[in-house]
């Protein structure tokens, strides 16, 4: 392959990758899809929930193939708040979501992604799996092919990295340094085998149906993530991520927090019976809008996890991915018609990507994280709180419910951390002090009632 050269070289055949070949395939260019696993799919590790939309975009009525991947579409999501032994629940239920098309779909990435790869294929990109990219080569300063870990060579008009979080393309370049460990999540997953009576049953589904559950509070041991558990077609996909540097910190080891996690009373009554089939460990890009490198260069393209595309708090990352990629591989066509790779023409993938959901979320997202570190013992300590607040409001114990109400008041005024976050976020001392009062108020309005 050394004498070769293409239009465009894609690194990676995830979401990000696979959607900018299939584009540009589609458009007549030549491309190369280049996997360093074994297959597409064998070293990804994803939730998973795949939203519609933007896989609708490249293949529309994707969810009707009799070859799809999709396991269930989603019905209903769920949001637990737990202590130790108890959880506050929130979620959302909707008969619109069982209608085509479907809002989102859970699937198993090693299925979804063979799948999507082929899709690629068939429109003309040429895939090659089991190859490790070991550096770009430049020319003049410009991007103008990579070269792989066996000493091959190839050439082409541009590269698109779409290598994961530690993008080994995008350091190279310099277009980023490599990840800070307050920059990254580290996620572990277990695919737990379960009949799909029994999920249908416990989980209160119709044929077809899922559910999706992201749990929060005790899961993460006082660290800052959380923990999901998803409904497949006959298993279940259960998980938990926090943020690299508090494991550090904790000294926690994932695999043990991933025992906590599933031995919760809560939860160990959903999953028990189940038998664990797989397992497996990934980082999760986390810094958002803030930590994004600059997306492109001579010659050079940077799209999906490699770019810090995942917006943690609405659980979105593939879709990011997906459009990310479609846009990529449109600027590459659009370059390719006007003869220029340079950074000029290439940045026009920036102003696409102004344009759409992406930019926009991660913009209004970025502080998200920033503030819930500087609220860490409310993060902490909030669950139980909740909790506790909760059992004496429901609790009936034969006392007058003003006791609850006192409880629950007295909880508040006496935590330290509600009156820290207040005060840090507000930083105006008589509106704390305001807020104080009146709960003093109303605790002694509800004792003279």
């Amino acid at each position: 392959m050394a004498d070769d050269k293409f239009d465009a070289i894609v690194v990676g055949a995830g979401p990000a990758g696979v959607s900018a070949a299939l584009v540009m395939a589609r458009a007549g260019l030549n491309v190369v899809l280049l996997e360093r696993g074994e297959y597409p799919g064998a070293k990804n590790v994803q939730g998973a929930v795949l939203y519609t939309k933007m896989l609708d975009d490249l293949i529309p009525g994707f969810w009707k193939s009799p070859d799809s991947p999709m396991e269930r579409h989603v019905t209903e999501q769920r949001f637990w708040i737990l202590s130790k032994d108890a959880a506050a629940q929130a979620g959302f239920k909707s008969d619109r979501w069982a209608r085509e098309p479907h809002n989102c779909y859970t699937i198993i990435r090693t299925n979804f992604d063979r799948w999507f790869s082929k899709k690629a294929e068939e429109a003309g990109a040429q895939l090659f799996s089991g190859v490790t990219v070991s550096d770009v080569l430049k020319k003049d300063g410009r991007v103008v092919g990579i070269k792989t870990s066996e000493g091959d060579e190839l050439f082409a008009d541009v590269v698109i990295a779409c290598d994961g979080v530690n993008s080994m393309l995008a350091q190279q370049v310099g277009l980023m340094d490599e990840w800070k460990a307050d920059e990254v999540a580290l996620g572990v997953k277990e695919i737990l085998e379960m009949p799909k009576e029994k999920i249908e049953d416990r989980f209160c589904l119709e044929n077809g149906e899922g559910t999706t559950i992201e749990m929060f509070g005790d899961v993460t041991q006082g660290m800052l993530g959380y923990a999901f558990l998803y409904t497949n077609k006959e298993s279940l996909s259960i998980g938990v991520g926090c943020k690299l540097s508090h494991y550090q910190k904790s000294r926690v080891r994932p695999y043990d927090l991933m025992e906590y996690v599933k031995k919760h009373p809560i939860l160990r009554r959903l999953i028990a019976g189940s038998k664990t089939v797989e397992y497996s460990s990934h980082l999760i890009p986390e810094g958002g809008y803030n930590s994004m490198p600059p997306l492109y260069t001579d010659g050079f393209l940077v799209a999906g996890d490699a770019a810090q595309m995942v917006n943690a708090a609405h659980r979105e990352g593939s879709n990011f991915a997906m459009t990310a990629g479609q846009l990529a591989g449109e600027t590459v066509i659009e370059a390719k018609k006007a003869g220029d790779f340079s950074s000029k023409t290439l940045s026009l993938y920036r102003k696409k990507m102004e344009s759409t959901y992406i930019l926009k979320d991660l913009f209004d997202h970025r502080e998200l994280e920033n503030s819930a570190e500087r609220h860490m013992p409310l993060v902490q300590q909030g669950p139980d709180l909740l909790c506790e607040s909760l059992y004496d409001f429901f609790h009936v114990d034969g006392l007058p419910k003003r006791v609850g109400y006192e409880r629950i008041l007295d909880r508040g005024l006496k935590n330290k951390a509600v009156h820290e976050a207040l005060w840090k976020e507000m930083n105006v001392r008589n509106i704390v002090t305001g807020l104080k009062y009146g709960l003093m108020a109303g605790k002694k309005w509800l004792g003279g009632r």
